[in-house]
């Protein structure tokens, strides 16, 4: 089960995306994982100061909510960054805690 963090320093972001690396400016430590999904299909990766690439990032198809661990050695502000796979969006994401 998900439960979204509610507390305004967890509020979902956004970010466009092309074929340049769009990332949310992302939170502090303190959640379990993160809500990602776009508009359009794209590359993400979660992390401190992290920028997706088409070689690093994970991807994701378009108008799917998936759920992604925050990694256990964050310990400043993370963010997620996603790069298109062939057409530029718009990520969208939420910080949660399992339960």
């Amino acid at each position: 089960m998900l439960n979204p963090l509610n507390d305004s320093t967890f509020a979902a972001q956004s970010v466009a995306f092309t074929g340049t690396a769009g990332s949310v400016t992302g939170w502090p430590p303190g959640a379990q994982g993160v809500l990602v999904w776009a508009d359009s299909p794209c590359y993400v990766v979660i992390g401190e100061g992290v920028t997706a690439t088409t070689t690093n990032g994970t991807p994701i198809p378009s108008n799917t909510p998936i759920p992604f661990l925050v990694p256990l050695k964050v310990s400043g502000v993370w963010r997620v960054s996603a790069i298109q796979i062939s057409a530029g969006g718009t990520l969208y994401a939420k910080p949660i805690n399992g339960q």
